[in-house]
């Protein structure tokens, strides 16, 4: 996926070409659209510059995949939903509901095909199609009334009366959190704003996500089944991330050079601090936990587990 996001921004380069930088690698034809569509120009001389750039571009977001790819390879949903805040129960709630009705889903289609072949019907077509859907939404319909059955015996969904002042206070702590969270990564990362006033406000704005979050939380009614502990190899996993994350700030905030592309190409200059960093980033791959073994089990049951 990382390789097909590169080859389609260098594709998407050459074929809206921006018109940055003077080295021509290859003179094309082009064909500069009206001011209505923003000016935008088909074909044109390709430039070493701009393919660098493009080539930059893709390299960054590949490497976010890759990232995310690794998280999801090592990480467990299940203990990821256990972990989910009081204040977010009821988010948690819908996606352990959808996380087990889907592949439900896939094997009553399965199923239902099935049965029309035994049948001698066909099992292909927009008729099978329209034949499978109203059994297939039958048993959806179903099994949601026994889980609402289920989980309304169990207790969920109680909560404290809480008052009107102390719900809104808790909704403006946890946006004012928010917006500045957003303001203070966007400060961090960009050049020109002092990084003491973005990592402040940083810091505030997650004081404030928690502090409404643990607010938030206290009015719900809940009770754990099965807790899930932490242990060494969770915390060596956390610990990781933070050390990265606080690694490569406190780098922005000193000026030390993180490997900036130029052109023309260099090979860059990676300093100790960011390569330590780097490396203790692939300490998960040896001391995360393996993910629990997966088992088949009723709704109600990875209800009550989360």
């Amino acid at each position: 996926m990382g390789l097909a996001i590169i080859i389609v921004r260098v594709v998407l380069q050459v074929v809206f070409v921006a018109g940055q930088g003077t080295t021509v690698v290859l003179p094309l034809p082009g064909i500069m659209l009206p001011s209505w569509l923003a000016g935008i120009r088909l074909g044109g001389d390709i430039t070493a510059e701009a393919l660098l750039t493009a080539l930059y571009d893709g390299m960054r977001l590949a490497a976010i995949i890759i990232c995310l790819g690794a998280a999801n390879a090592l990480a467990s949903p299940s203990r990821l939903l256990k972990s989910v805040p009081a204040a977010l129960y009821e988010l948690g709630i819908s996606i352990v509901v959808a996380l087990t009705f889907v592949p439900q889903l896939a094997a009553d289609v399965q199923r239902v095909q099935a049965a029309r072949r035994l049948r001698g019907r066909s099992a292909t077509g927009l008729r099978a199609l329209a034949g499978s859907a109203m059994p297939v939404l039958e048993g959806a319909l179903e099994r949601s009334v026994a889980l609402a059955a289920a989980m309304d015996s169990r207790g969920y969904g109680r909560s404290r009366h809480v008052p009107l002042a102390q719900r809104r206070a808790i909704s403006v702590a946890l946006l004012s959190g928010l917006v500045a969270v957003c303001l203070g990564t966007f400060g961090l990362l960009s050049a020109g704003t002092a990084p003491w006033l973005s990592l402040t406000m940083v810091v505030v704005g997650c004081v404030a996500c928690l502090g409404a979050a643990w607010v938030a939380g206290r009015r719900r009614i809940r009770s754990t089944y099965r807790p899930d502990p932490w242990r060494l190899a969770e915390w060596c996993v956390l610990g990781s991330g933070v050390i990265v994350a606080g690694v490569f700030v406190a780098c922005s905030m000193v000026g030390v050079d993180l490997a900036t592309p130029t052109y023309p190409p260099e090979w860059p200059t990676l300093p100790l601090a960011p390569l330590a960093a780097i490396a203790i980033a692939t300490t998960p791959v040896w001391t995360a936990p393996p993910p629990p073994m997966l088992r088949r089990t009723s709704p109600t049951a990875e209800l009550v587990s989360a």
